[in-house]
């Protein structure tokens, strides 16, 4: 029965179903299901099937937005059921991010956002057209793990670097991982920057932060995913 209630939490957030993401969150609250293992091994399964679908090109942006929201509403009812101190153990990590100044293109960036949410991050989106000063605030204001830079335009690629040059200057780089993104940005572009990380797709972007946060002091920087 248990296993039962999990396929149906993830197939919910597979289909995109906000509806039934609800129910079958209740129904785990009913069969007392600890709500983090229905988010773990229900929704968390079907996020990351669409995950790997989207990484081939089985699904596209639409259906991953679709499946991000089902499971927010599905984890918007077992939230009630979570301790503050539950709910702490399970973030992963604290994230700004943002498109960085004179470029006003958001959709990967908000669709990194999702993924970083649903992944399990404590996520800060700063939106877009964000200048290199308002990143630090944020990192500094809410005790960052990771900064997150977003750019379509290559015009706007240099400002990732001032990002990263503020977080030397402010002596917080050593405290801090960053990764950046977008059409323009190549692994070699993130070498030259000084960033510790680059996806080419958002999933790889989870990826990457996942490797930093769990591993990130072992490993040769940057992290590149989705070459």
């Amino acid at each position: 029965m248990t296993q039962e209630i999990f396929d149906k939490l993830a197939k919910a957030v597979m289909d995109g179903d906000e509806d039934f993401a609800k129910n079958a969150a209740q129904e785990a609250i009913n069969s007392n299901i600890e709500p983090i293992d229905a988010i773990k091994k229900g929704f968390s399964t079907g996020m990351a099937v669409i995950g790997e679908k989207f990484g081939r090109f089985e699904v596209f942006l639409p259906e991953v937005m679709l499946a991000a929201d089902a499971m927010k509403a599905g984890i918007g009812v077992l939230r009630p059921h979570i301790s503050e101190e539950q709910m702490a153990k399970q973030i992963k990590g604290k994230v700004v991010i943002g498109t960085v100044y004179g470029d006003i293109h958001d959709i990967g960036k908000n669709l990194v956002a999702t993924m970083l949410e649903v992944a399990g991050y404590e996520v800060y989106d700063l939106g877009n057209d964000v200048e290199p000063k308002k990143f630090l605030e944020k990192v500094k204001e809410v005790t960052a793990d990771i900064v997150a830079m977003s750019c379509l335009l290559t015009p706007s690629m240099y400002y990732q670097k001032d990002v990263i040059e503020l977080l030397k200057e402010m002596d917080i780089r050593d405290k801090i991982w960053a990764i950046i993104g977008g059409s323009p940005i190549t692994p070699d572009w993130t070498k030259d920057v000084g960033a510790d990380g680059w996806g080419r797709h958002s999933d790889d972007a989870v990826g990457v932060a996942n490797m930093l946060m769990e591993n990130g002091s072992e490993l040769p920087k940057p992290v590149i995913k989705g070459v």
